[in-house]
């Protein structure tokens, strides 16, 4: 049902032991939600983008240059601007900020919750 809306759920997984995913690409998809597994060791989240498929990763920074950094806790969900992602082509998910990243104690499966967005 859910492809019938447009919408698409793609993995991220951040591994025992680490504190950033591998790279997600949407592609044309926008980022909308994020759905937090029940074990999250306690941590904020952050974003590293990259505009160009994967060759360049940057901060993920709102308009003011501050990284955008969620609060989040286990079994929740994340509602997300779609604004903020737009032209947003692949992405990492980290646990922690760039300066304090926080190893998840065991792997941490998050579903992003991605849709078309015109």
């Amino acid at each position: 049902m859910a492809a019938q809306m447009g919408i698409s759920v793609l993995p991220a997984t951040i591994a025992a032991g680490q504190a950033i995913s591998a790279e997600i690409d949407l592609g044309a998809m926008t980022l909308v939600g994020i759905v937090m597994p029940p074990a999250w060791t306690a941590a904020g989240m952050t974003f590293q983008i990259s505009p160009d498929g994967g060759a360049t990763w940057v901060e993920h920074t709102n308009s003011a240059g501050a990284a955008t950094n969620f609060v989040v806790g286990g079994g929740q969900y994340i509602a997300v601007d779609p604004a903020l992602w737009r032209g947003v082509y692949s992405m990492k998910v980290r646990s922690g900020t760039v300066g304090a990243p926080v190893n998840q104690t065991v792997g941490a499966a998050l579903q992003l919750i991605c849709r078309f967005v015109s």
